[in-house]
């Protein structure tokens, strides 16, 4: 089986990165106050999982994170679910999204934002502050307050951000959908929390088609009996409002208030600041509660230390407003960095566009999917040969496990400069448990490190650390960003189901992991995907990281289909242009499966269909297949697929296959 334990080194930090950048600093800066020394990132890691309290008030502190009332120690009641920080806080979590805005910023960009339908649209520090509080005056004007939800169907632009600052300024809760969804999956979301104000585009476009979404919005506010009141967003300038009793434009909306400053409302800690939803492929999606202290204070250290994110940087996430990389990239405001927002296709108007817009703003640190990174490679794209890159330092990566294969192509022809900082975490924490740090190597197909106050181990069935190989991903202390509750759930019960029930005290994330000998992890994907061919334990991401890297492929999904009390490994194939599954192809991919994992992970069956179903945020849906093939009469939530109508395709292939009836 391939092995990790001995991955090359394909990046190194200079001197530079390990003095002057912000996680260097503060190594620093804690040695300075006899905290340390810390020998290495590694030592600091192990004080920041020995000594929670300590380390998140330094982070407070170093982060110059600002409060109303200062807490009265960081950390209350440690259990898990249930812990509670900074007990006594009040604070805004706005107003420390634009802390910096007096501060030499404010006439500095804040927001460039790209689009498919409009111009470039660039604002600064000032502009946004001043827009978020003619827009919070105009919601408070329609009785809209503090606990209440704002519930946005939004692009990735400028709007999107005012409207959360406007939303989190006053103390109520922002919830936000993509404008791609379907009618029942924004139903399904905004229904379950009953908002007060839905703000909403008129349409979108995408890959140069336009999207008329007035009619379809017109019927969703019809489903939202709570709403007070409507903003319709001219998304398509050229296009009519969303029509309706209660809404009013944008710009209405801003001249109504124009000129009242940001309240900043004080709220406590543990106050509701942003309600995400679970991908939803299986039912109704969970509503997911975060708290405002802790998510500012995780984010803060994610973005400020793991992602070198200073005032003077440019930081362009690609991502959507229905995935919680928003809400990350969002935060990125504190830092006083411009946030440059992307909305349309990555592949439009060719797949070198985001690099193209890279080199064009200057970008310095560049978020991405392991997907779009994967199909850059396959395309054999050479942005590194063709753009300046001069400050680009850092690319992100996430949404699925990072191929090594992948660190090869940023190496050598993607961005073989940047430190490649592949993150993972979720949704549930709004953030990450391990990813990237300057102050330590990058490794070919590893990720760097655990984060920073983040007690993270693979535990195995018997609930113990493994000490060689894959585990599940757990965390064994609490972290900040960790939900405060789940929206209508009293008792905690589903909350607990969904984190705790696996290890009594330990929060159990869902993933397969492995940690190498030199601190490093390796994603071997969802645990609840996990197969079981002969009773070992395979996880789906180490049979992708060998089939797709073979040229005839264009994409794989790989489910385990139940029979005589035993799994075969079943593989759907997405052949490349002008390829087909045949004795020939087969006979590779199953000799490249046997020879780089095992022959365990040798499929049973390899099937060519047209296409793999992927959730809204770009992730392979394979939970919903593998009930397929197994028959299960569990219904799936098709409107949280971008491309529902593969199941139906899947299915019929299946059928014809004689592997369902």
């Amino acid at each position: 089986m391939e092995t990790f334990q001995h991955s090359p080194i394909v990046w190194t930090p200079s001197e530079d990165d390990l003095k002057k950048s912000r996680m260097g600093q503060f190594k620093a800066w804690l040695e300075q106050q006899n905290l340390g020394p810390f020998r290495d990132y590694h030592a600091l890691h192990q004080w920041s999982i020995s000594d929670l309290n300590t380390f998140w008030q330094k982070i407070w502190d170093y982060c110059g994170l600002i409060s109303h009332t200062p807490a009265e120690k960081t950390l209350g009641n440690q259990n898990m679910p249930g812990a509670e920080w900074f007990p006594g806080m009040k604070l805004n979590f706005a107003a420390n999204l634009l802390r910096l805005e007096q501060s030499g910023c404010a006439d500095k960009e804040a927001i460039v934002a790209y689009c498919e339908t409009r111009p470039i649209l660039r604002k600064t520090y000032a502009e946004l502050k001043s827009d978020a509080g003619a827009l919070e005056a105009f919601l408070r004007s329609k009785g809209v307050g503090e606990g209440d939800r704002v519930a946005g169907v939004v692009t990735n632009g400028y709007e999107a951000m005012v409207g959360m600052l406007a939303t989190t300024s006053m103390g109520a809760i922002w919830s936000s959908a993509s404008p791609d969804f379907g009618i029942d999956a924004i139903s399904d979301r905004f229904g379950q929390i009953k908002p007060s104000a839905l703000i909403a585009v008129n349409g979108y476009g995408y890959g140069g088609k336009v999207f008329q979404r007035q009619d379809d919005f017109y019927e969703l506010i019809s489903e939202l009996p709570s709403l007070k009141v409507v903003v319709s967003i001219q998304q398509l300038p050229g296009e009519a409002p969303i029509a309706g009793d209660h809404v009013t434009t944008w710009e209405n909306a801003l001249d109504f208030g124009e000129g009242q400053a940001p309240s900043f409302t004080p709220v406590n800690p543990d106050h509701p600041v942003y309600i995400l939803f679970s991908s939803g492929t299986t039912g109704k999606p969970k509503c997911i509660v975060h708290g405002t202290a802790g998510l500012l204070v995780n984010h803060a250290k994610e973005l400020m230390l793991h992602g070198d994110i200073e005032q003077a940087d440019r930081f362009l996430y690609f991502t959507t407003c229905g995935w919680m990389m928003w809400n990350w990239q969002a935060s990125a405001l504190m830092t006083g960095a411009t946030v440059i927002t992307v909305d349309g296709s990555p592949g439009y108007p060719n797949l070198s566009f985001l690099w193209e817009t890279v080199a064009e703003e200057k970008v310095t640190h560049f978020g991405t999917s392991a997907r779009f990174i994967a199909g850059c490679r396959k395309a054999r794209l050479q942005p590194s040969k063709h753009l300046d890159q001069e400050q680009l330092r850092v690319v992100f990566s996430t949404g699925s496990p990072l191929l090594p294969e992948d660190y090869d192509w940023i190496y050598t022809d993607g961005a073989p400069d940047a430190l490649l900082g592949s993150i993972a975490g979720g949704t549930d924490i709004c953030g990450c448990f391990v990813g990237s740090t300057p102050l330590l190597p990058v490794r070919r197909g590893e990720i760097q490190c655990r984060f920073l106050g983040v007690d993270a181990a693979a535990y195995g069935e018997d609930g113990q650390p493994v000490n060689e190989g894959r585990g599940e991903l757990v965390c064994r202390q609490p972290l900040p960003s960790m939900p405060v509750c789940f929206w209508q759930d009293p008792e905690d019960k589903r909350y607990r189901d969904a984190y705790f029930n696996s290890f009594p005290g330990v929060w159990a994330h869902g993933d397969f992991i492995e940690f190498t000998e030199h601190g490093g992890a390796i994603i071997h994907g969802r645990s609840d995907a996990t197969l079981n061919p002969g009773g070992v334990r395979i996880g789906t991401a180490e049979i992708y990281r060998q089939v797709e890297t073979i040229p005839e492929v264009k994409d794989s999904l790989v489910v385990g289909r139940h029979i005589d009390g035993d799994v075969e490994v079943v593989l759907l194939i997405v052949p490349a242009d002008g390829e087909s599954i045949g004795k020939d192809l087969t006979k590779v991919l199953k000799n490249r499966i046997r020879e780089g994992a095992s022959p365990r992970h040798v499929p049973r069956h390899i099937i060519q269909v047209p296409d793999i179903p992927y959730t809204r945020s770009g992730k392979k849906v394979e939970l919903a297949v593998a009930r397929l093939i197994n028959g299960s009469e569990k219904a799936d939530n098709r409107d949280a697929l971008s491309n529902p109508e593969t199941l139906d395709s899947i299915k019929e292939i299946l059928v014809s296959e004689q592997l369902i009836r």
